[in-house]
């Protein structure tokens, strides 16, 4: 059962929105994305649920359980884990997933699974609307008195997007109602009157969160508690420090160091760097897109641009992933991009294409619809295994063996987070304003939009990302006026497009790196492109001296890599020519994506040669095959290289 939102949350909760995302159940994927929606209706969904249980989740929930103590380890797989105060998000993203897989299919089975998550939850909410396990059961007494450090509103957030998917999969109000009790709850606790904390948390999340359950509810007030918390972030007197010296604490006793870990460094509007943990900042930058397209806040505007600008042209791996450093799961300074040691966190790439899809937010621009792109088919989806059941945490681009996908990690946040973006990965390939839709993502598929007051249907048919051939057919209800914008992806320099077969001048449409095309569309009008889909050696700028003499392969979206079930070990032996010509074929071992084949040189070191010699290597013809880069570790276990050599590169 799909439940359109409320009319109030088209309505009354939209003060000056413009493009917003269709809901899930708008959007009907097939294609490349088909199956691993499948996947993940059939086999994630309950390997989630499997898992959080295993691993003692929801011991740590329901009141009726004996109390789980503050340190129970459980074996899962990899790794033991203990009880976790940031439990409850984990428990929420997976709910997300169940409620975008029984969008998918029906399963009754997963759906009593929620429900009996969800009346747990129900059982330990108090009578104020207080939700929070680990306050609860574990530390009862210390709630709201270290929010740097802990997570309760991120907690609070991950909750309310699990409460507003489920409720449009299956029109089950109860964990919507409890998680808007809960939100009534913080916003009686935070905010600007008298008696109230003008806190914000350690993990931003919970900003963009409320927008969606404002959009689910029609309150109003939860968009205004949104804009407190991005507002209120790093004012002075700070409040980290006061709460710290609170609870009796040093604020300079900080495991991080300083306050650019959680972005709170200084207020919002005037930050221009990305710094700290890149899952935090990516967070915190789409809540405050959305506050600034459901506001028409102007003022937030140069501090996105800005921080945008500082990630992608000067700290974003070109597989879309950013955060290097594992030590603070994060940013270290512009131009540090290490391959082998690259932390690149699958939750980091899901979060940027949170960003950029708000971004999107406030009008159709290229520089936000590729990165998502890039993050989404790259950084993103090679944190979930083609069957869906394995999973990757950190992401380097290269790996000398030693680095392989999880059953499960002791910080889960991961697999359901990536889980969740690819069984909702429909909502980003649209956008809906009053007179325009936009086309961000093309995937084979069914969309039901709506603009200029008239229901549009958008059917896409495409074999992208392996091709580039794109045919929309638009079936609106009645013949209208309105703009159809369409993304002419930046990786190709040569695009055509017709309109019921007549050729459209590119060039005079385009706006921003979008086709904008505006016309009185009227049923079986049909849009078709040509994307070319050229084999592209990308090159790094000097200032990343890891990458200088090597080259990045891609076509399309997609990152190519090498690994050794392909070409053998030792691939920093391996060369490219200037001449190496591609060929693409079908690969059956890897869901039938399209490889790359050509003829390249391996260096041989001589029988008995020493360590370091005054003569080179000898070389020989090699065959090399490049896989997407989303795909590797997915057969037999062995080295992966992104950056590959090249004879004659700078």
């Amino acid at each position: 059962m799909n439940v359109q939102a409320p009319l109030l949350a088209r309505d009354a909760a939209r003060p000056k929105a413009k493009f917003r995302p269709p809901a899930v159940h708008q959007v009907r994927v097939e294609g490349f994305f088909g199956p691993r929606i499948d996947a993940i209706a059939a086999t994630t969904a309950h390997t989630l649920l499997d898992r959080c249980i295993a691993a003692g989740m929801l011991d740590q929930v329901d009141p009726d359980r004996p109390n789980p103590g503050l340190k129970i380890p459980f074996q899962t797989g990899n790794d033991t884990v203990t009880t976790q105060m940031f439990w409850d998000s984990d428990f929420g993203k997976s709910i997300e997933t169940a409620a975008y897989a029984l969008s998918r299919k029906p399963d009754p089975a997963l759906e009593a699974r929620v429900d009996e998550v969800v009346e747990a939850y129900g059982r330990l909410q108090d009578e104020n609307g207080y939700l929070n396990s680990w306050y609860q059961r574990i530390e009862p007494g210390r709630r709201w008195t270290n929010l740097r450090d802990c997570h309760e509103l991120y907690d609070a957030g991950h909750m309310m997007e699990g409460a507003v998917a489920y409720f449009h999969a299956t029109g089950k109000r109860r964990l919507l109602d409890i998680m808007a009790g809960y939100a009534d709850h913080i916003a009686s606790v935070f905010g600007p009157g008298e008696g109230q904390k003008r806190g914000y948390c350690g993990h931003p999340e919970i900003e963009l969160a409320l927008v969606r359950l404002a959009r689910a509810t029609g309150e109003r007030r939860y968009l205004d508690l949104a804009r407190f918390f991005v507002d209120e972030r790093g004012a002075a007197p700070h409040y980290f420090d006061e709460e710290a010296r609170a609870r009796g604490r040093d604020p300079q006793d900080y495991h991080f160091e300083d306050h650019r870990y959680t972005q709170s460094h200084e207020p919002v509007r005037a930050q221009r760097h990305v710094v700290g943990h890149a899952v935090r900042a990516a967070y915190l930058y789409s809540g405050m897109a959305d506050v600034s397209t459901e506001y028409g806040d102007e003022t937030l505007k140069p501090a996105l641009e800005a921080l945008w600008g500082h990630l992608t042209e000067k700290n974003l791996y070109v597989t879309g992933g950013f955060g290097p450093s594992a030590h603070n799961e994060g940013l270290t300074f512009d131009y540090d991009l290490p391959n082998e040691t690259a932390y690149a966190e699958t939750c980091a790439a899901v979060a940027l294409v949170f960003w950029a899809n708000r971004m999107l937010g406030l009008g159709p621009d290229r520089a936000y619809g590729d990165v998502m792109e890039r993050a989404l088919y790259n950084g993103a989806l090679v944190g979930l295994s083609l069957d869906g059941t394995r999973f990757f945490y950190d992401n380097p681009l290269e790996s000398r063996g030693a680095h392989h996908r999880w059953r499960w990690h002791r910080c889960p946040c991961c697999p359901p987070n990536i889980a969740r973006l690819v069984a909702s990965v429909g909502t980003y390939a649209y956008g809906e304003a009053e007179r325009e839709i936009a086309v961000h993502l093309y995937c084979e598929g069914v969309a039901d939009l709506e603009t200029a007051g008239t229901k549009v249907r958008i059917r896409q048919e495409t074999r992208y990302p392996f091709e580039g051939r794109v045919a929309l057919t638009v079936e609106p209800e009645a013949p209208a006026d309105w703009t159809l914008s369409l993304r002419l992806p930046g990786w190709s320099s040569a695009i055509a497009v017709s309109v019921n077969g007549e050729a459209v001048e590119v060039g005079a449409h385009e706006e921003k790196g979008y086709l904008r095309l505006t016309r009185r569309w009227a049923a079986g009008d049909r849009v078709e492109l040509d994307i070319d889909m050229p084999v592209e050696r990308l090159h790094a700028r000097p200032e990343i001296g890891a990458d200088q003499g090597r080259v990045a392969l891609q076509r399309g979206p997609l990152v190519y890599c090498l690994e050794e079930a392909d070409n053998g070990a030792h691939l920093n032996s391996v060369l490219l020519t200037p001449e190496s010509a591609f060929r693409c074929e079908e690969a059956s071992d890897l869901g039938g994506a399209t490889v790359l084949v050509t003829q390249g040189l391996r260096e041989i070191g001589a029988d008995g040669a020493a360590l370091y010699a005054p003569t080179a290597p000898m070389r020989e013809a090699a065959s090399l095959r490049a896989v997407p880069y989303y795909a590797w570790d997915n057969r037999a276990e062995g080295e992966m290289l992104v950056w590959v050599r090249q004879e004659g590169a700078r």
